[in-house]
């Protein structure tokens, strides 16, 4: 994808049948990088995807590992049935929802600011909030919280509530600073579909400048399709997914081997 970004169309469909397709041989040129610029508004859609991805990890993970940290640490009455409910959720495909979803999100308040002013509007449609918040709260991500806090002894929570401490002290300063790696992946599987995410913004998002950037891909297929600026486009959209699992590589998997541990 990288090496044909820097190809003209003509030498990426003549080097297919060949090795050269995977080599950056030939005439090689930026020339598809900006003429990708020209084409779409990609770094407004890039900035609209990282303001969202951020946002929902953010909250993301304050949300579900507050949920987790009730289910595991607190006397909660029927916690194993209300975890068991969480994750049966997993197994309700996205496409079942997403029309009742749109109904729903068109019918809920918000605040919206005019000049010194605020006013109620309702509905959700169109905006920045219905591309994060229906996507804050996940399933898969409150149970992987819910197990790495199981393997936290509970005897700190027992000295600190001896000191004195409140529930949220104990995980503010307790259990969070010790779940690193859960954080982590957390973090990762939160961010990828967010940044993929193509169906739910293609519903509900009709403005230009709040796309993000999976949308901007159909850009390149409405006239002449320009496969060179289509790898382009797509190299630039990967490189963001590709530094943030670097960055996260080590506690991603220290979090997936500590989950295989048990004693």
């Amino acid at each position: 994808m990288f090496v044909s970004s820097l190809k003209p169309d003509q030498q990426i469909f003549g080097d297919l049948s060949s090795i050269a397709a995977f080599l950056p041989v030939g005439n090689l040129s930026l020339d598809n990088y900006g003429a990708v610029f020209d084409r779409v508004p990609a770094a407004r859609f890039l900035v609209n995807s990282i303001g969202i991805s951020a946002v929902t990890v953010v909250l993301g993970v304050l949300i579900n590992s507050l949920a987790a940290f009730a289910l595991s640490r607190m006397k909660v009455r029927g916690k194993g049935v209300i975890l068991t409910l969480i994750i049966a959720t997993l197994i309700v495909p996205f496409e079942t929802l997403a029309l009742p979803l749109v109904w729903w999100v068109n019918q809920l308040p918000w605040l919206d600011l005019n000049g010194f002013s605020l006013s109620l509007t309702t509905g959700w449609l169109d905006t920045y909030q219905v591309q994060i918040l229906p996507f804050v709260a996940n399933a898969f991500s409150i149970y992987l919280f819910h197990q790495y806090f199981e393997s936290i002894p509970k005897e700190l929570d027992e000295a600190a509530r001896v000191d004195g401490a409140s529930w949220f002290k104990i995980y503010r300063k307790i259990v969070m600073p010790l779940s690193g790696p859960a954080i982590a992946t957390v973090s990762i599987l939160t961010f990828l579909p967010a940044w993929n995410s193509y169906l739910w913004p293609l519903m509900v998002v009709q403005s230009e400048e709040l796309r993000p950037v999976m949308i901007g891909v159909q850009y390149f297929f409405q006239l002449n399709v320009s496969w060179g600026e289509v790898m382009a486009y797509s190299s630039m959209i990967t490189l963001p997914v590709v530094a943030l699992f670097i960055a996260f590589q080590r506690s991603f998997v220290n979090s997936i081997a500590s989950s295989g541990v048990k004693g």
